[in-house]
């Protein structure tokens, strides 16, 4: 058998695969195992660790693999299959099954998080090394008046700036296991003052992260929507103020799977983009089906007059809905606009009005 299609294991039966691994390596830590247990769970280990193998022939034989980003899942295929291969041949007999642990990435292999991650990060390196340097202040600041408060009266545990640095930082992290603890009235304050700032640092940490995520997400949602917008031949014409309009003006939808989008007959107050997966359109000659890209009931926004065909999802489909008051609004603010549907609607009152689907022309 090929070793090809192996580098097509999804990522849920990567985590899958790795669940299983992880769980055989905390029960081979467990007292009491018989040599027969034993020696099943490490054939277990060996037959996931040869999946791995094969996945790691089939990535490294895939051209597409190579030549389409697939840099980081080809460094996590050879982790997977490197490591616990060097752990046998060079650790001793108790730890080496530990090194299987490496199998934590591989649910990550094909995951966007990372990229997406370290684009927040290149973002805000800035305000985050701003936040982590008040951090290093604070620490040092409370450990060095940690240690001129309590010194006397705890010289074991604050006698120095080191010692004093492990209360730092679990009071600053608000952690606060209580093995060190002020006596002194104001060592008590100090504690006070340093878990207050704490929690003022971390909700920075977790404020920058989430408005970065937030930011980024955003923008690569308008960067898509405006590519599907751009593409279709009623706003080709428009210039980019009036397409940003548009752009915001978009709603997003989930479709589940064999649900009806709109039906024959119905006002039609509203047009579709299609982001991903397929819908059906129920025609009179035989039905269509519309992929990503596609748009359909964009009469609606022009006349108004009732659908003319019926629209089912084929497969769960995420669609960007643009509902015809909003686009009034955005016709009355935009000349563009109200000049492409003046356009548009003397185009198509040659013949007869035609809703349902509009392929992508672009």
């Amino acid at each position: 058998m090929s070793a090809v299609p192996f580098s097509k294991i999804s990522t849920p039966l990567n985590a899958l695969f790795a669940t299983i691994g992880l769980l055989v390596v905390a029960a081979l830590t467990t007292q009491g195992l018989t040599g027969q247990e034993r020696l099943a769970f490490e054939l277990l280990l060996s037959a996931i660790w040869l999946a791995y193998v094969l996945q790691l022939g089939g990535t490294l034989l895939s051209r597409r693999q190579r030549l389409s980003g697939g840099m980081p899942a080809l460094v996590i295929d050879l982790l997977a299959v490197l490591v616990p291969a060097a752990a046998f041949l060079f650790v001793g007999s108790p730890d080496r099954n530990l090194y299987c642990a490496i199998w934590l990435l591989k649910p990550l292999r094909d995951s966007t998080f990372f990229r997406l991650l370290a684009k927040v990060v290149a973002n805000e390196s800035r305000n985050l090394l701003g936040v982590t340097s008040v951090f290093g202040i604070v620490l040092f600041g409370a450990a060095l008046a940690g240690y001129i408060i309590e010194r006397d009266v705890q010289p074991d545990r604050f006698g120095s700036i080191p010692q004093a640095m492990w209360w730092a930082v679990v009071t600053l992290s608000t952690t606060g296991y209580g093995d060190e603890i002020p006596q002194t009235l104001a060592g008590r304050v100090l504690a006070g003052l340093v878990m207050m700032s704490g929690i003022g640092i971390f909700a920075l940490w977790a404020g920058i992260l989430a408005t970065g995520f937030y930011e980024e997400v955003r923008r690569q949602d308008f960067v898509r929507n405006w590519q599907l917008v751009a593409a279709v031949p009623l706003f080709q014409k428009l210039g980019s103020a009036a397409l940003i309009e548009i752009v915001r003006a978009l709603r997003p939808r989930i479709v589940p799977a064999g649900a009806v989008i709109c039906r024959k007959g119905d006002i039609g107050d509203q047009m579709f983009f299609i982001v991903e997966g397929r819908v059906t359109v129920a025609t009179t000659d035989h039905p269509v089906e519309l992929g990503a890209g596609n748009f359909f009931g964009e009469m609606a926004l022009i006349s108004g007059e009732p659908r003319s065909a019926t629209v089912t999802a084929a497969t769960e489909v995420s669609l960007l809905s643009l509902y015809a008051v909003d686009f009034q609004m955005l016709s009355s603010s935009s000349p563009e606009i109200a000049e492409t549907i003046r356009k548009t609607a003397l185009e198509r009152r040659g013949g007869p009005p035609k809703e349902g689907p509009a392929q992508d022309r672009s």
